[in-house]
């Protein structure tokens, strides 16, 4: 029951884009119409919806996990082990930045860029724990995350924000007065102010969600769109203020079993951080976990870090009450 009462809104989804493919974690929809998404072996790709049609625009040679489009054409890669890169339409591919101050990215994640092209936000989601091993930079809740920004005028790098757990899908909001950062770890949406008289100040957009918040989008006018990779994580809950037990945890993590219930889960938040849309499926045959949501032309596309192939679903049948 509740705001958050399990449903089956993201039953039927079409599955798009090429096939037997692995990871497509996050995704893009171009200007004609094709998909570009990164994938655990360090491509990134464009396929047809219908999956045809297959191109390889680059391979990082580490994990490409969040991706914007600039101004200019030039794709912006956040990749987990590599940093911020761009590659330009020519598909030469270059390093932008590793590090912020004297400390070294360990897990870049996802990025999106403004308007103008001026700056790029991305995050690092730990500066102790490196790609795979996720689970044991949530469960140890160190709060060493960060939200930065990259200008790409002065090829400068500067924290915004620190202390975050887990930082991940971070995405701008209207007029791009303030840029949202999803905190896995602690089942929030921080929010930092880039304009008007909160600039440089943060708060918390929503919180208390019901899963592990993953990617995050913005549709340009009235909703943010939040992947939760998986509901709420009962050794999370259970050991929330003992820090000490949770780096007993993750020193036991490769022993203990890690269940994680498969559930495609979807929110949708307004501008002013209120629930709108609360999309699951709990069936045998869903698309899960799903990690990155974007609405393009009155449909939803998702994509997953472990699934092999990418989906989409009619934005007005996933909004249409639940026929249960």
């Amino acid at each position: 029951d509740g705001p958050y009462a399990g449903n089956r809104q993201l039953a039927g989804v079409e599955r798009v884009g090429a096939q037997g493919i692995h990871g497509p974690e996050a995704l893009l929809l171009d200007s004609e119409g094709f998909l570009i998404t990164g994938l655990h072996d360090g491509r990134v790709i464009r396929t047809s919806l219908d999956g045809n049609s297959l191109k390889v625009l680059t391979r990082t040679g580490g994990r490409p996990l969040g991706l914007a489009f600039h101004p200019d054409g030039r794709l912006i890669i956040a990749d987990a082990v590599k940093g911020l890169l761009a590659l330009d339409t020519t598909g030469h591919l270059s390093t932008l930045t590793t590090s912020a101050g004297d400390l070294p990215f360990r897990f870049t994640d996802d990025v999106t860029v403004d308007a103008a092209g001026r700056y790029a936000y991305f995050s690092d989601a730990s500066s102790r724990w490196g790609y795979g091993q996720d689970p044991e930079a949530i469960m140890e809740h160190g709060g060493d995350g960060r939200l930065l920004r990259y200008d790409f005028e002065t090829d400068a790098t500067e924290q915004l924000l620190g202390g975050l757990e887990f930082a991940n899908g971070v995405a701008l909001g209207p007029d791009e007065a303030y840029v949202l950062v999803n905190e896995t770890g602690a089942y929030r949406i921080s929010r930092y102010w880039l304009k008007g008289d909160k600039a440089g100040t943060h708060d918390i957009f929503a919180d208390n969600l019901p899963g592990l918040p993953d990617n995050l989008s913005f549709n340009g006018s009235d909703r943010f769109w939040v992947a939760l990779y998986a509901p709420r994580n009962f050794l999370l809950d259970a050991f929330a203020g003992q820090p000490f037990v949770r780096k007993m945890l993750v020193r036991a993590m490769h022993i203990l079993p890690k269940p994680v219930e498969r559930r495609a889960f979807v929110l949708g938040f307004d501008p002013e951080g209120r629930l709108t849309a609360n999309l699951q499926d709990d069936s045998r045959s869903n698309y899960a976990p799903i990690t990155t949501v974007r609405e393009y032309d009155e449909w939803l596309y998702l994509g997953s870090l472990t699934r092999s192939t990418m989906a989409r679903i009619p934005l007005s049948q996933a909004l249409a009450k639940d026929p249960r």
